[in-house]
């Protein structure tokens, strides 16, 4: 089990997409919120990223952001937004001094995995000597790849963009190990049962058992998982196995009692009931509105009800 790679796969939608941009001296774009991640790195030069809250924050050559929550943002070359025009009419600077690579990654948020949601806005990773030495690895690859033209170029920029996600992420929890989740995946007995639930979500768990696997006490478990992970371990499961559930029915053909099975349920019915008591609707409607994708729908994260963004294909 890798639960970083869980949490991105629950989320994503669609193939990453990106391009590569040179500027001259004067650049200032605007990019708008986004149901997805934004990336941006800086190749050569240097410029600011600015967004609605927090300071402007200065970026130089080598440096990499995320913005694991689609937030508007402005690129600029000063710390100012007020000449900012869409990124979408931006044309690039044969004999520019900045160059930068922009993309996406298409995520369904309504998904998300606490892991991502605990992100901050902006994952700011300067680019310092030595550190992280396989997304600088990634990074380099990246911009030579971008507007090369040597066969399999396609192949070879999708995986490295999955990469980039995976090191920027590994990179903010070991750059923010003291935070809860970067805790929850170093603490050896909360891992190991975060591992033990996400490798067999169809397995009758108690919390009894689970403690015995991971040689604790049922009292200890408890206290721990919930602290740092901010569930208790058997929400945790009803909610990763609803997860589970709501990706087979969007992803897969399988009938409802084959999905209820493959996360745990002994009847459709007993299914039906836990998923709309998670997220507000029946299994039968949300896998129609994915399959259209259509519709406003209401869905309950188990702490209340929101209005969910529209499925998308």
């Amino acid at each position: 089990m890798d639960l970083l790679s869980d949490a991105i796969a629950v989320m994503r939608t669609g193939e990453p997409a990106s391009n590569r941009m040179s500027a001259g001296e004067q650049w200032c774009y605007r990019f708008a919120p986004y149901a997805g991640a934004g990336f941006h790195v800086l190749l050569r030069g240097s410029g600011w990223l600015l967004t609605d809250h927090g300071d402007p924050i200065r970026l130089g050559t080598g440096d990499a952001v995320l913005l694991p929550h689609g937030s508007a943002h402005v690129l600029s070359s000063t710390p100012d937004d007020r000449a900012a025009v869409p990124f979408e009419t931006a044309v690039t600077q044969p004999d520019g001094t900045t160059d930068m690579l922009c993309g996406k990654y298409r995520f369904d948020r309504s998904r998300a995995h606490f892991l991502m949601s605990s992100l901050p806005e902006v994952v700011h990773l300067p680019a310092e000597i030595g550190a992280h030495p396989e997304l600088r690895a990634a990074i380099s690859l990246l911009g030579g790849e971008v507007h090369g033209t040597q066969p399999g170029r396609d192949a070879a920029v999708g995986g490295l963009l999955e990469l980039l996600l995976a090191y920027l992420i590994r990179a903010w929890l070991v750059e923010n190990a003291e935070d809860a989740w970067p805790k929850a995946l170093r603490d050896p007995e909360i891992a190991a049962a975060l591992e033990a639930v996400h490798a067999d979500p169809a397995r009758p768990w108690q919390l009894a058992e689970l403690a015995a696997e991971v040689r604790l006490s049922r009292a200890t478990l408890a206290r721990r998982f919930t602290a740092l992970t901010g569930r208790s371990p058997m929400a945790y499961l009803t909610w990763w196995r609803m997860t589970v559930a709501a990706r087979l029915l969007r992803d897969s053909d399988l009938q409802l009692p084959a999905v209820a099975r493959q996360v745990g349920y002994g009847s459709p019915f007993a299914f039906s009931h836990a998923f709309k008591r998670q997220f507000g609707v029946a299994p039968a409607s949300y896998r129609s509105a994915a399959e259209h994708g259509s519709g406003e729908e209401l869905l309950r994260d188990g702490e209340g009800v929101h209005e969910r963004a529209r499925v998308r294909t």
